[in-house]
């Protein structure tokens, strides 16, 4: 988790998310997936909140774009849901600012990290319209900042993570056809 701070995160979060592609598989820590697996909505899940009466927010980020070397968009915004109840990360229990995109490195741009970031929430967030998973670049996902967005929403640090890494393969040029702007 180190090598998200300080490119994302101030510190390292405490907990760690459990995100689970389909087939079972898990992100860990920066283990290296392909965008072919990672091209559905994961579930997620945390703990430490169990029986209370939280809110959470979770964001999705890749702070590598278009290169690590070069990360002049630093952040892509992958998926944003706010108001999820507890440790329910059922995108219909929480509101989703921004669908689910998976991994779409360029060719040739090497590993990105996709980040994980999971906040608690002290007040209901409101903000609309959702962002679509049609949208790609243009409708708020390039140049997205969670410290801005965590700031703005009195978020303070993310209370648990988790990230993979992934570079291209040749679902990303069927990912990108689905996209209309």
């Amino acid at each position: 988790m180190d090598d998200i701070v300080p490119d994302v995160v101030d510190a390292v979060p405490a907990g760690t998310v459990k995100v689970t592609y389909n087939d079972g598989l898990q992100v860990d820590q920066g283990n290296e997936l392909t965008p072919t697996q990672v091209k559905d909505q994961p579930t997620v899940e945390w703990s430490g909140l169990e029986g209370k009466s939280n809110l959470i927010t979770l964001l999705m980020v890749d702070p590598d774009a278009p290169t690590r070397q070069d990360p002049k968009y630093r952040e892509i915004l992958h998926w944003a849901v706010v108001n999820i109840p507890g440790s329910n990360i059922d995108p219909s229990a929480g509101y989703p600012l921004a669908s689910y995109i998976g991994s779409g490195p360029p060719e040739g741009t090497g590993l990105h990290r996709y980040i994980f970031l999971v906040y608690h929430q002290q007040n209901k967030i409101e903000e609309t319209p959702t962002i679509s998973n049609t949208y790609s670049t243009r409708a708020g996902r390039f140049n997205f900042s969670a410290r801005d967005f965590a700031a703005k929403h009195g978020l303070g640090e993310p209370i648990a993570a988790n990230y993979y890494q992934a570079q291209y393969d040749g679902y990303v040029l069927i990912r990108n056809k689905t996209f209309t702007d």
